[in-house]
């Protein structure tokens, strides 16, 4: 055997197989390698979406609960408003009805002063008669009696 004929033997197969795989073997193995690059880029760019559409949710998050704290605020300090005028409203509710019973009770005690008056004119009547009849020693009639009790009362 001869070397110069195995080498050419040799390099001849050698481009066969060459172009063999660039023929059919290569085109599967790059479209394998682009198919790859792509799903990668695909995916890395689907990251940098999902990140930014977290950033911006968060953002959304931060400004609702902002918003959320504020209506809270608004609604705590309307029911301490509510609740002064509810103090306010029962504070003149309850000054009106102490001032009712007030009047309630001084008209009450003028009645009974006023009472109290009536009987005791009656009484002093009574005993000015009664006086006038031990000073006199004698038993004054009734219609006089009747007639001395009504002067004495106007009187008084």
């Amino acid at each position: 055997m001869n070397i110069n004929l195995t080498l050419i033997g040799q390099s001849i197969t050698f481009f066969v197989f060459v172009w063999f795989c660039m023929r059919f073997v290569w085109p599967p193995i790059v479209n394998a390698l682009d198919a790859r690059r792509k799903q990668i880029a695909d995916g890395l760019a689907a990251a940098d979406r999902g990140r930014h559409e977290l950033e911006i949710a968060a953002k959304r998050a931060t400004e609702t609960l902002h918003d959320a704290k504020q209506k809270a605020a608004e609604i705590i300090s309307q029911a301490e408003k509510r609740a002064a005028q509810l103090v306010d409203e029962a504070k003149a509710d309850a000054k009106g009805e102490g001032e009712r019973m007030i009047l309630a009770a001084k008209a009450e005690i003028e009645q009974e002063a006023h009472r109290a008056r009536e009987l005791l004119r009656g009484e002093v009547a009574a005993l000015v008669v009664a006086g006038a009849g031990k000073i006199l020693r004698r038993e004054v009639d009734a219609k006089a009696h009747a007639d001395l009790l009504e002067s004495i009362e106007s009187e008084l």
